[in-house]
């Protein structure tokens, strides 16, 4: 299961985790569940790109659109970067790269649509 502790701070600055969400939020819709995972989550490296597990309700084909526009609509906001997004709809089988994720994320966006992990000051 993804860590929510309050000690995991994922190598992100706190308006990228912001327009995460937000773009999560539109693309996928409130039912969506957003980990971090990757080397930004392990927080072991500089660099590295932004790996994000989306998990959703839609079927295939708008899972699959909804994951193009989040990526398109994070490279507006964020500006070029590498961003890799696994979608992967409820109730599905998990892949090793699903496990992987649930076992080192760090969930920025819950079941619900609420806002988990670390929160900007303030927020």
């Amino acid at each position: 299961m993804a860590d929510t502790a309050p000690d995991r701070t994922p190598r992100l600055e706190p308006g990228q985790l912001r327009a995460i969400r937000e773009e999560a939020r539109r693309a996928f819709g409130e039912s969506a569940r957003v980990l971090l995972f990757g080397s930004r989550a392990r927080g072991d490296r500089r660099g590295g790109d932004i790996d994000l597990w989306v998990e959703t309700d839609l079927p295939a084909g708008a899972a699959s659109l909804a994951g193009d526009r989040l990526w398109a609509a994070l490279q507006r906001r964020l500006g070029e970067q590498r961003i890799d997004i696994v979608v992967h709809r409820r109730g599905r089988p998990l892949r090793p790269v699903d496990r992987a994720a649930l076992a080192e994320g760090i969930e920025l966006l819950g079941r619900a649509g609420d806002d988990c992990g670390p929160q900007e000051e303030g927020a």
